[in-house]
């Protein structure tokens, strides 16, 4: 004879009895964000940690492995003269002194808290690499939109292997854009800027890592992570359609976003006049469509300022364990 099950009624006269729920033993809170976007579910996923004190560096490490970001972030209080915070960034394996999307992600996360009181113009990020701006701007009391402020570009190397560098990517060799190089550029992390001949390459590529450490080995050339992009037109309107090519493919990358509106202006593939209204849109391939903009300040070809801005949308919260 079959065991009886228990059946839970739902009624005026059979409530649930409320579960008592063990608490989050060390938990410190964070927001969840997805950044580059204002949609939610798309962007690139940031957790922003404001209750920090007393974790040490493995702590930080671990809980960003913990949630399978690409990055995570720990505000901490000033360290250094003229900043407002000092902003660690954990990735997966590593500390990193500079990357794009944590610290717009973290802007919105501090105005939200409300750390950045609502109307300020100006925040300064204390980073590894040194203090990093970030200018605001508001609807209302709601930050609307926030632009950080890169290094000035330093040009690397050029590639010419046109043809090891696409069989790399799974591509032809036309599908590189024809009359200009990829070539490093880095304005706080550098990164290989690759440009192909059609948005349909982009989508197309599939990076064998292998293949492409060879390619830079044999070029004598220290190995970049691959920004590919194309600047043919599409319907989203945006200057550059683009994808960061690695292990993990990355749907915003802000860090390279700079580099990448340094190069288009460089080689002529956008004019100075529109060198201050420069978008990419990133991710698409993956699921995550980004829109990240970028503004440059010229004096004759020289970049005397490089910007990147975006939005970002709180998607979550809650608490994580540090031990």
């Amino acid at each position: 004879m079959a065991a009886s099950v228990p059946v839970l009624t739902w009624g005026a006269a059979a409530q649930p009895q409320p579960v008592r729920r063990p608490a989050v033993v060390n938990g410190r809170r964070y927001r969840h964000y997805d950044v580059f976007t204002d949609t939610p579910l798309a962007g690139n996923q940031l957790a922003v940690f404001v209750e920090t004190a007393g974790l040490s560096a493995a702590e930080m490490q671990a809980m960003t492995r913990e949630t399978k970001f690409s990055e995570c972030t720990f505000v901490q209080p000033a360290e250094a003269a003229g900043t407002d915070v000092r902003l660690r960034i954990f990735g997966p394996a590593n500390e990193m002194q500079f990357a794009g999307h944590p610290v717009i992600g973290s802007a919105f996360a501090l105005a939200d808290e409300g750390v950045i009181v609502a109307g300020r113009k100006e925040f300064t990020f204390g980073l590894g690499i040194g203090p990093t701006l970030v200018e605001l701007e508001w609807q209302g009391p709601r930050l609307q939109f926030a632009w950080m402020t890169q290094q000035k570009p330093v040009y690397g190397p050029t590639l010419n292997a046109p043809a090891a560098l696409a069989a790399a990517l799974g591509l032809d060799a036309s599908a590189l854009r024809a009359g200009v190089l990829p070539q490093e550029v880095n304005c706080g992390s550098a990164f290989f800027m690759v440009p192909l001949a059609s948005r349909a390459a982009v989508d197309q590529a599939v990076v064998d890592p292998r293949a492409v450490a060879a390619v830079f080995e044999a070029a004598k050339i220290t190995r970049r992570g691959l920004f590919i992009f194309s600047t043919e037109p599409g319907a989203d309107g945006a200057t550059a359609y683009s994808r960061m090519m690695g292990a993990n493919e990355d749907p915003a990358t802000g860090s390279a976003s700079g580099p990448l509106g340094c190069y288009l202006v460089k080689h002529g593939l956008v004019p100075p006049d529109k060198a201050g209204a420069i978008v990419s849109s990133q991710g698409v391939k993956m699921g995550r469509p980004s829109r990240i903009y970028i503004k440059l300040d010229l004096n004759g070809t020289e970049v005397t300022r490089v910007r990147v801005g975006g939005t970002s949308v709180l998607v979550g919260e809650g608490w994580l364990r540090s031990s």
